[in-house]
Order: C-alpha cells, then structure tokens, then sequence
C-alpha cells in the first residue's frame, strides 16, 4: 500500500487528471438515462446533467469521508500531518472532480443566464472555484489532508441538497412526503455535517493557529466560506420553512432556490 500511495505522490497531477476526466466520462453516461420531461429545455437539461454528477460525487466521498474517520479516529485530532493511503486518495479523486466542475460551469455558457444557480453551486460544493487552491495545495504537500477529509463531511449534506434542486427542477410539489422528507434531512445534515464540520476545522485553525503552516490563508479562506454557508442556511430556511411573499427580483429568487 504505502509502494502504491509513493507511486501516486510523484504523479499527483496525473491523478487528479485522470480523476477528471472520470467524473467527464460519468457525465456522458448520466445523458443516457431518462429524465423528467420538464427538463428537457437546454439550460435546464444543462442544469440537471450537472446535478447528477454532483450527486454522485457527494455520494462517493462523503460517505468515504466518514468511513475514513471511523476507520482511523486520530485524524480528527490531526487535520495537519496525519493521513492514509485511502484519505490521500479521497483528496485526489475529490480535487479532480472539482476542477471538472468548474470547467463544466465555465464552458457551459448557461452559468451566465442564472446567477442564482451559479452562487448556490459554489456554496453547496463548498465553492469549486475556491477549493481547487487549497486542495491542490493539499495534493501536492501531503499537508492537511486529514483537514480535507473533515471538510468533504459536508458532502454528506451536499446529497440532500441537490437532490431538493433536482425535485425542484422535476416540479415536484412542496408539500409532497419526498420533498418534505428530504428538507428534514436537508437541515439535520446541514447542521451536523456541513455546520458542524466547518466550525470545528475553525477551531481547530484558531487553537493551533501559532505553529501550523499558512495558518492565516487558511483561516482566511474558512471564515469566508462560513459567512456564505450561514448566509445560505438563513436563505434555506426562509426558503424551506417560513411562509414569504414571492418577489421577482434575483436575491429573492435565489432565496427560494
């Protein structure tokens, strides 16, 4: 295993290339199979193509994340130095995926007709455009690889949260038992996985923030994205649980997004 992981680490780009055009692959096959017919417009086809790779994605690493912490407790306790040959690799196939992402979105062109969609995407998927730096970062020292493991927890949330933008793409209503199974697990998940986790790599910043390596940068970049995941969570409730007025304006939309 360890032969395996050194032969990795000399090639990391290669990896997350190949890793890349994986997740490409996968997104050719998702057009083979049946969809809504509501969909079936350009952007929204676009939209709901994109979504199912980000399932798949939150689906495969967040539940490898989890198992990564069951399998070996201590890198909770050791964000900076200590990681596995199957957390490393975790880091790889999830840096790949985002840089396919980002590329999707960017190359599309229909980022630009919705803004809203192109904000709650950044979010949900703790910012593509955003993460890349630090998890390449990530790959290529084989520092803090335990503190991205901890930060792909939120992709266990990230699972109910495409899965509410795509009921909503297919129109299912409100008050229907799938949806409303899903957005109380939606905001179970959000505070255990995706506000939990966030708040502890934070800590976990501030409290050895004296001797650990560009400690500023990361805390920098963390308390952004906490300011943007509070942000959202507020939008998700007003959203999903308290009555409001309908507005046509952008921000009002993207609250009920």
């Amino acid at each position: 295993m360890d032969g395996w992981l050194s032969e990795v680490q000399r090639r990391p780009a290669l990896f997350v290339l190949c890793s890349s055009l994986g997740f490409r692959l996968l997104h050719r096959l998702l057009q083979n199979l049946p969809r809504p017919a509501v969909v079936d417009l350009p952007w929204k086809n676009w939209k709901w193509q994109n979504l199912s790779v980000s399932l798949v994605h939150s689906l495969l690493t967040g539940t490898w994340a989890i198992l990564c912490m069951f399998q070996y407790p201590v890198i909770m306790l050791d964000l900076n130095s200590f990681y596995t040959p199957w957390s490393y690799l975790l880091i790889i196939i999830s840096t790949g995926y985002f840089i396919q992402d980002a590329g999707d979105i960017i190359l599309s062109g229909y980022a630009r007709e919705s803004w809203e969609f192109l904000l709650h995407h950044m979010l949900v998927n703790q910012g593509a455009f955003s993460v890349i730096p630090p998890f390449l970062y990530v790959v290529l020292t084989s520092h803090y690889v335990g503190g991205a493991v901890v930060a792909l927890f939120v992709e266990v949330n990230s699972i109910f949260l495409h899965l509410r933008q795509k009921l909503k793409l297919a129109g299912v209503a409100k008050d229907s038992l799938i949806y409303s199974t899903n957005k109380l697990l939606n905001f179970t998940t959000y505070v255990s996985f995706r506000l939990g986790a966030q708040f502890y790599i934070t800590w976990y910043i501030v409290y050895n923030y004296s001797w650990l390596a560009h400690a500023f940068y990361f805390l920098v970049s963390i308390m952004l994205m906490n300011i943007m995941i509070l942000i959202y969570f507020y939008r998700l409730l007003r959203a999903d649980f308290f009555k409001q007025c309908n507005h046509q304006n952008g921000i009002q939309k993207f609250a009920q997004d």
